[in-house]
Parts: C-alpha cells; sequence; structure tokens
C-alpha cells in the first residue's frame, strides 16, 4: 500500500510531467521501443507554442513517435537534437537544412556505444530524462522493459526523471529494475509498442549465411545484429546444441533459437543459463516472449559491449556488417558518399570482445555489391572514417566465399577481398591494388 500511494502522488499527466523542463536545458530520451510517445508530444508541444527555446536533446535510435513529434523540422532550433545514432529521419532533416540555405539543425555526436553511459554521468549533464516503463510490481519496481543500454544509468544520473508507464511494455530481469522512489513523475499511456520489421532476406544473404553457419561450433556464444542476414543466419543454426546469447540487440531470430531449444546458455562463463541483451528490437511476439521470461537478462551496455566480458565466455562467435572494405580488411560502417550515415555502435566492441574470447571468432559479412550490383562495397580506398581497423578483422564472408584475414599479409589479404568481391570488380581492384603497391 505504502508504494500504491507513491505511484499516485507522483501521478499526473504528460504536459504537467514536461512542464519543469526549461530553455537551453539538456534532455535526455531513451532509444528506440522504449522513447515515450506521450512525454515526447506533450514536449514538442511546448516547444510549438514557444515556450521552450534551445533545448538539446541527447539520444540514440530514433523511432516513429520521435519523428512525429520532437524531430518536427518546424521545431529545429527550439529543439537541437545531438544525435548519437543516425538513422534516416535526422538524414532528411539534414537534407532539409542543406536547401534552407545550410542550416545546421541536426548535432551529431561521435561516440562508441559502451562507453554511452560514461557519456552520460561525466561528460552530459542531463537536467531530465524521459523514458517508458513496464508496470509496478507489489513491491515498487519497473522494469526498463526493452531497453538497458543507456537507459538504466542515465535514469539515475538526470537531476530529474519522468517515467511513462505501459502495460505492454514487457517486464525484464536482470539489472533493469527501477524503483518508484527514484522517479519524480509518472504517466500512464498503453500506446501499443513499435514493432520492427527487418527488410526480407536477399537470395545473397541466404548464401551468406550459410557461410557464416559453417564457422559456427556447437556451444558458441552468439552475437548477432539487426536484419535480414541475421535472422537469415540464425535459421541456419538451429540444428545447434547449447548455444549462449550475449548480445547488444536481442532479435526475432535469436529469441526463434532459444524457443526451439538450440539455446541453453550451458557453456557460458558469464551469466551462466541466461541469454544477456543491452536492448531490443522485434515484433510484438518479441515483447511477448520477453515478459517475465526468467531465462533472459538485460544489462547496460557497459557491461554487455565490454570487451573484457564478452572475453570471457568461451567460443563466441560474432556477426556485423558493413558499409564498405578496403584491400586491407579496414571497415568503414558509418559513413557513405562521405557523410555521416549511421554510427560506430557496439560493433567494434565485439569484434575485439570475440576475438579475445577462447575459441572466438569475428565475423564481417555483406554482399559483394549493391544497387543491383553497380556498386561495389570492396574498395580500393574507405569513403569514410575506420569503424573496425584492419588489425581487428577476423573473418570475411560475402556470397563469394570466405576469408580469414589474421596473419595474412597485405598482399594476401588483397587477393583475398578480390576473390570475395562482385566479379564485376574484380579487375578493377586488381589494378588498384597494384597502383597501392598492395600486389
Amino acid at each position: 500500500m505504502e508504494f500504491q500511494a507513491t505511484y499516485k502522488a507522483k501521478l499526473t499527466d504528460a504536459h504537467t510531467a514536461v512542464a519543469p523542463v526549461a530553455s537551453h536545458s539538456i534532455v535526455a530520451i531513451s532509444q528506440a521501443i522504449s522513447q515515450p510517445p506521450a512525454l515526447m508530444h506533450a514536449l514538442a508541444a511546448r516547444a510549438d507554442a514557444g515556450e521552450i527555446d534551445d533545448v538539446r536533446v541527447y539520444y540514440y535510435h530514433s523511432e516513429q513517435h520521435m519523428r512525429e513529434s520532437l524531430l518536427r523540422y518546424e521545431l529545429m532550433g527550439r529543439i537541437k537534437p545531438h544525435c548519437m545514432f543516425m538513422q534516416s529521419t535526422e538524414r532528411e532533416l539534414i537534407q532539409r537544412g542543406l536547401q534552407d540555405g545550410n542550416r545546421k539543425v541536426i548535432y551529431y555526436v561521435p561516440n562508441s556505444f559502451s562507453q554511452s553511459v560514461r557519456f552520460f554521468t561525466e561528460h552530459i549533464p542531463v537536467d531530465t530524462f524521459l523514458v517508458t516503463v513496464s508496470p509496478m510490481d507489489k513491491d515498487g519496481y519497473f522494469t526498463f522493459g526493452t531497453n538497458n543500454d543507456y537507459t538504466s544509468s542515465v535514469a539515475r544520473c538526470a537531476k530529474r526523471l519522468a517515467v511513462e508507464v505501459n502495460r505492454h511494455m514487457p517486464r525484464v530481469g536482470g539489472r533493469s529494475l527501477l524503483h518508484v522512489s527514484e522517479v519524480d513523475a509518472i504517466v500512464e499511456n498503453d500506446q501499443p509498442l513499435l514493432a520492427h520489421r527487418p527488410r526480407p532476406v536477399q537470395p545473397a544473404e541466404r548464401i551468406i549465411s550459410r557461410f557464416i553457419g559453417g564457422l559456427v561450433p556447437e556451444h558458441a556464444c552468439l552475437q548477432i545484429g539487426v536484419g535480414g542476414l541475421p535472422n537469415a543466419v540464425c535459421e541456419v543454426l538451429m540444428d545447434r546444441q547449447d548455444l549462449g546469447i550475449h548480445t547488444e540487440v536481442l532479435t526475432p531470430g535469436l529469441a526463434c533459437l532459444i524457443q526451439n531449444g538450440a539455446v541453453t546458455n550451458r557453456s557460458k562463463k558469464m551469466n551462466p543459463g541466461k541469454s544477456v541483451f543491452t536492448f531490443t528490437l522485434g515484433d510484438l511476439a518479441l515483447y511477448d516472449f520477453m515478459n517475465e521470461n526468467l531465462s533472459l537478462e538485460s544489462h547496460p551496455v557497459d557491461y554487455v559491449n565490454d570487451p573484457a566480458i564478452i572475453a570471457q565466455n568461451d567460443n563466441v562467435v560474432s556477426v556485423n556488417s558493413t558499409i564498405e572494405m578496403d584491400l586491407t580488411g579496414a571497415c568503414n560502417s558509418e559513413h557513405v558518399n562521405g557523410h555521416q550515415f549511421t554510427s560506430t555502435g557496439g560493433q567494434l566492441d565485439f569484434v575485439r570482445g570475440a576475438y579475445a574470447s577462447r575459441g572466438g571468432k569475428s565475423i564481417i559479412a555483406f554482399q559483394s555489391a549493391v544497387k543491383d550490383g553497380t556498386v561495389s562495397k570492396i574498395v580500393p580506398h574507405l569513403s569514410g572514417p575506420v569503424t573496425t581497423p584492419r588489425t581487428d578483422v577476423h573473418y570475411v564472408v560475402t556470397e563469394n566465399g570466405v576469408a580469414n584475414l589474421k596473419g595474412m599479409s597485405s598482399t594476401e589479404r588483397a587477393y583475398a577481398l578480390i576473390r570475395l568481391a562482385h566479379p564485376a570488380f574484380r579487375d578493377s581492384l586488381t589494378v588498384a591494388a597494384k597502383e597501392c603497391h598492395l600486389i
């Protein structure tokens, strides 16, 4: 009864909950599925009315509700988005700003996902934090549900915390608890959670997934990302035994591996018996699967993505992709045509953590060419920054085969990567390799 009384005392409407947000202040918002629609629309309404100006908003991975509220072009300036993971919404806003007299509207914050907790706790003084949580239990605890990442830490270091309670948000174990005593304002909004639908698997990705499947042993501990290829990889692994999961993002593909008995987590040294993740992107069936599932544990990103933690499990297999790879094996996974397209994310954390694991393998997998085979993803020189250095890249997989770059000379690497390239580009890549004195 005591906790219910505290809950009722802090319960309010969304507009009242964001009323203390002042001009020139710093607001942080949770990412992806846990972004709170009612609170964000209420804050956007204040900006619309001219009540606040020059509010810096820090966040990762915007989704539909943020796009329809705080990321409307007419609010830019009053709201200053400080994005830490670029998406299509931010790219569209940048283009509108360029067309509107080269106006600056998006402020990208270079970062590594594993360092995001420290970013907020040491370098970004957050005045207000907004997040969606699961309903409170009888002991006064909410959970952060789909998103732990930086969310659970920033909620506690912000000067003020407003939560949006949604009965659709799953209750999740691990370090995901938030007590009602830690909250300043509570809003209720039972809006259905957003479903994230990956694009369909491409034929080339089916081939790539089979190559990757040949690299995954029994008892492996998996980190697999989002998209058609990762889901195809999960399908290939359904016949494995005693797999483990220690991953940045929990996806429907990984959930299927758990449900089909391929995952037991028996061989893990860290969090044995538990599938560990830091955030979720998926469909409504995944969120239902997560709810009060004792086999799952959510932890902060500075734990899940710490290479030293990752490496303590044996046989870690990390599967990631890249925008382009040069002939030495270096990866640009964040720039397109010289502009920020996405973000560093956690790729390098898992590349290093997996290779440091006993028996571990880090895999960078991608289609050799895109845009109907007109653009090669293996290039003589990167068009953007190095996300994963050549010295860290282990296995490379395209639809044309597999190469283990470890121990190879620069000449051997060039030949190996040319073999993995689309046939239409192999001759030009060979010429470029000779001009670069690689072969």
